[in-house]
């Protein structure tokens, strides 16, 4: 079974430390879904990028209609986020 490594906090250093910093404040911890993507803190980054302009930008959806379809997504591909 394949394995990787993720960086804790405490290891974290440079630009996952300042991603790692941020989810913490965004949600009081670090998800396996962000420290999966610790051994590439740049791909992490966009990727929460991504994930804020989606969520949180412009839109012709509302912000619950955007929650209401990633926890639709997620219970479609049984996801447990």
């Amino acid at each position: 079974m394949p394995w990787i490594h993720v960086k804790t906090l405490d290891e974290a250093e440079g630009l996952l430390k300042k991603e790692y910093t941020s989810a913490m404040k965004r949600a009081g911890r670090i998800w396996n879904i962000v420290s999966i993507m610790s051994q590439n803190p740049r791909t992490m980054k966009t990727s929460m990028d991504l994930y804020g302009s989606i969520m949180f930008g412009p839109s012709p959806l509302s912000r619950s209609q955007r929650e209401m379809l990633a926890v639709v997504v997620s219970a479609v591909n049984h996801c447990v986020y």
